[in-house]
């Protein structure tokens, strides 16, 4: 075959081979769903980790209420979307995370007159006694970095809500708004400005984001975890949902500072990020606690922790004060996502407009809510690392899945007051 010949043939085998390709092309767009302004409105780029349809389901929602989809309120108002921090956009605990680290570098400071129930007025007696006996008032800051009694008593009374004689360390609080374990920790800081307490946070993520993971790090005689991740499919999604126009907030029950440092490296700033937050007083962080609604600066009993979250992100989020902050708001004064993994984050999850994503940790309220699933929102998906496996038995909706007030256990209701009955867990790892 001579040159031209074979020119012929090539161009021959090349028009085909377009023609083949430019049919597949057609024939692959007339098979994806269409999502307006393809070409330029946000889109999520990390598939691996998501469950099912959940990806889909969370693009068309950015796509409806973005800056591309018919909802979009235009020059209003921006669509709200609330992200649980601890398990949710990360793997562990930030605020354990800070807590450790302050007792293996003895930060914690002396209780105020060496009385451990000005730290907590929820401490019952016994604790207040095992910590003092544990960890006598000889200095300023207490040697938790070499005192291992006084490291185990606080590490106990803040991981078990007991003492290591194995007392109740807290009483009294209201379950619905209060979880003194976690308040204990911003309560912990007292005496500390709240750049002191950043400098803290910021250490100890250091540490956590370079341990491999499944470190344990040892603080007084006990090992706990010692490592922290961020999920990449939240920092995509967040990343996302900030370019397509929403506002993102995020809500944790670890301290406010903390929060702030950890929330920063996912593009969301201290002005939407919302955590426990205490009165401070000459520069420096006292024992006692905002509050919202109802609840007075420096009574604490209400916290960013369940029906709190939502007082919380009402005040902040949409400016509401007093009484009404407590209150579900009407549907356009709430957010139209919210992502969370645990039963603190149930009211705010359940205010969600649009869609509500849960990350499968076994919490039974909320995974009760979730699989029940009556209004068709709802988003289960397992963990992104390390996720759990299969519950053995259904969640007990029916009977204890729901905590009371005063931390009696019942049923799980829906809106109109009919039970949830009990739910299989279907969406878990492997």
């Amino acid at each position: 075959m001579n040159i031209k010949r074979r020119a012929a043939a090539a161009t021959a085998v090349l028009a085909v081979a377009a023609a083949g390709l430019v049919t597949v092309q057609a024939t692959a767009q007339a098979t994806q769903p269409a999502r307006p302004g393809a070409a330029h409105c946000p889109a999520l780029t990390v598939s691996k980790g998501w469950y099912g349809e959940n990806k889909a389901r969370i693009q068309k929602m950015i796509d409806t209420y973005g800056k591309c989809g018919e909802r979009h309120g235009g020059g209003g108002a921006k669509p709200v979307a609330t992200f649980d921090w601890d398990n949710t956009v990360i793997k562990n605990d930030v605020g354990d995370a800070t807590m450790f680290w302050l007792l293996r570098n003895s930060k914690i400071r002396t209780p105020k007159n060496a009385d451990w129930h000005t730290t907590s007025r929820y401490l019952t007696d016994p604790a207040a006694k095992a910590l003092a006996k544990a960890c006598p008032a000889t200095s300023a800051t207490l040697p938790t970095r070499r005192d291992t009694d006084c490291a185990d008593e606080i590490a106990s009374v803040y991981g078990e809500g007991a003492t290591t004689g194995g007392d109740e360390a807290f009483a009294g609080f209201d379950h619905r708004r209060m979880e003194p374990q976690y308040a204990w920790l911003a309560q912990l800081t007292r005496g500390w400005s709240t750049r002191q307490v950043k400098g803290f946070a910021a250490e100890a993520r250091k540490e956590n984001l370079a341990a491999p993971i499944g470190t344990e790090q040892r603080v007084g005689t006990g090992e706990f975890t010692g490592w922290v991740r961020y999920y990449d499919q939240q920092r995509d999604l967040i990343r996302t949902l900030k370019k397509a126009g929403f506002d993102v907030y995020v809500v944790s029950a670890s301290p406010e500072p903390v929060a702030e440092v950890w929330a920063k490296s996912v593009g969301v700033d201290a002005r939407h990020t919302i955590g426990i937050r205490n009165v401070a007083a000459q520069g420096k962080l006292t024992a006692h606690l905002k509050g919202c609604g109802t609840v007075r600066d420096g009574d604490d009993s209400m916290i960013t922790y369940i029906d709190g979250k939502r007082c919380w992100i009402n005040q902040e989020v949409y400016g509401v004060r007093g009484a009404a902050a407590e209150q579900v708001r009407p549907a356009d004064e709430r957010q139209v996502f919210a992502a969370g993994d645990s039963d603190t984050d149930i009211s705010f999850l359940r205010d969600a407009t649009a869609l509500r994503l849960v990350l499968n940790r076994n919490k039974n309220e909320l995974m009760c809510r979730a699989y029940d699933n009556g209004d068709g929102r709802w988003l289960v998906n397992p963990m992104f690392i390390e996720p759990k496996g299969k519950l053995a038995k259904p969640y007990p909706c029916a009977s204890t899945g729901y905590t009371e007030r005063n931390g009696d256990e019942g049923p799980v209701r829906r809106a109109d007051g009919s039970v949830v009955p009990d739910q299989k867990d279907t969406v878990h790892g492997a």
